[in-house]
């Protein structure tokens, strides 16, 4: 690699997702030269704060509110072609001109308006505890049809759509049967609006399609250094997570090859994030939730609302065996600790070290099924809590020394150093240590 680049770079969530990627992505991308999103869809929502500007992107690659950064959306994408655009107008009205630095894999696959039909009307007839907790985005009937093969739509065929005309009517026309069929509701789609929507999206993103693999295999060659970004969180990954409770991707480093369609072992350097406490949104088990005026306190000070889905979050104390367990699978090298600052003026402040299921405790992991992770007892060590505004802080040595306390217990529970603290919402409110550059 070229002399004073950085070698390739993973950041990954390490729990439910809402963990800070979209801040630590920004923060360290400003020495990349091309950012590379891997997984998910617009299911994702990073938000970053630069000054009193606030940004919320959930398609685009969050690197690319860097002006000299080229992006990347990687064949494991799923891409709304509306929404990227939305995105991509949105950015520009605001001076950010993404359009000409964004690459689209010709391989990614088409989130079709009726694959969000089929998300909200699926969660809708499903009752209590069955219910995902989907965006209704689209992301898991898309991510379906790519494994059906034969009902999909990828973002080679919008660059030839015309010849494609007739399959995606006829599917459109199938789904319009089996939502009737299924569900009593034809979802009021129309192939007619499908086609229109498609037409428009395809004449504007044209020049955005490529083969990305092969383009990112020539800026290897050239010494350029690759940035690879997350979405969703480890636990919500489709093989590894709380299962059901999951995404319909390989969100952690697992993903990264393939989803990105670079070599395997490229990345050296893996990034995963976690919060100083854990949330979650939606269904799924939760050890270490706080269902009393402690988890309302955080929900409030952290502004703890999807970026996504503006849903209030679940919020508990930091669940250390999940974290270790992310990182132990994903062989995450550091960590990034952010929301510090919202647990300040707490008197005292918990970390879950192990789980009692069935009169028996274990630190390792979280068990396969869902079942068994809902009747799990969290063993919780409380720590001394720290007062005052830690915003201000320019290195560790400036936090309460009960704030480090905690930042070092979580190091030795989950077995990576933290290089990286959040202090605050804004870019500059961060702290770095040990390893940075």
């Amino acid at each position: 690699m070229a002399t004073g680049k950085p070698e390739h770079t993973c950041v990954v969530g390490l729990a439910w997702g809402d963990e800070g990627k979209g801040k630590i992505v920004d923060l360290l991308g400003e020495r990349f030269d091309v950012v590379v999103r891997y997984n998910g869809g617009a299911n994702a929502g990073h938000t970053i704060i630069v000054g009193n500007e606030k940004y919320a992107v959930h398609l685009l690659p969050t690197g690319l509110l860097r002006p000299n950064i080229a992006g990347v959306i990687g064949p494991g994408v799923v891409v709304d072609p509306v929404e990227l655009l939305e995105e991509i107008d949105a950015l520009a009205n605001r001076g950010i001109d993404v359009a000409a630095r964004l690459r689209i894999s010709d391989r990614a696959h088409v989130v079709m308006p009726y694959h969000k039909i089929m998300d909200s009307l699926s969660e809708a007839a499903e009752s209590g505890k069955r219910k995902i907790g989907t965006t209704a985005r689209g992301i898991g009937p898309c991510y379906s049809d790519k494994m059906l093969r034969s009902t999909a739509v990828r973002m080679a065929d919008l660059t030839e759509l015309q010849r494609h005309r007739d399959r995606i009517k006829e599917i459109v026309a199938l789904r319009k049967r089996a939502f009737a069929a299924m569900y009593g509701d034809d979802g009021n789609l129309s192939f007619d609006a499908v086609w229109e929507s498609l037409q428009k999206a395809a004449k504007q993103l044209l020049p955005m399609i490529s083969d990305t693999s092969s383009w990112l295999r020539h800026q290897i060659d050239e010494g350029k250094s690759l940035f690879f970004e997350g979405a969703n969180g480890m636990l919500l990954d489709v093989d590894h997570g709380t299962y059901p409770y999951v995404t319909s991707s390989n969100t952690g480093p697992q993903g990264v090859a393939a989803g990105a369609g670079v070599p395997e072992g490229l990345v050296k350097r893996f990034v995963g994030v976690t919060k100083s406490y854990t949330t979650r949104v939606g269904s799924g088990p939760f050890p270490s939730e706080l269902s009393d005026a402690i988890g309302d306190s955080i929900r409030d000070k952290g502004h703890e609302y999807g970026t996504t889905t503006g849903r209030p979050r679940r919020c508990g104390w930091l669940d250390a065996v999940a974290i270790r367990a992310s990182v132990r699978l994903g062989g995450v090298s550091e960590l990034a600790v952010t929301h510090l600052d919202t647990l300040s003026g707490f008197n005292h402040v918990g970390i879950c070290v192990g789980y009692e299921l069935d009169g028996n405790v274990q630190t390792e992991s979280l068990p396969a099924g869902a079942s068994a992770i809902e009747r799990v007892k969290p063993v919780i060590e409380m720590l001394p809590g720290w007062t005052g505004e830690l915003g201000q802080a320019k290195c560790i040595d400036d936090l309460p020394a009960n704030a480090i306390a905690f930042v070092r217990r979580l190091e030795e529970l989950v077995g990576a150093p933290v290089t990286i603290i959040g202090v605050g919402a804004e870019r500059e409110q961060t702290i770095t240590c040990n390893r940075l550059n």
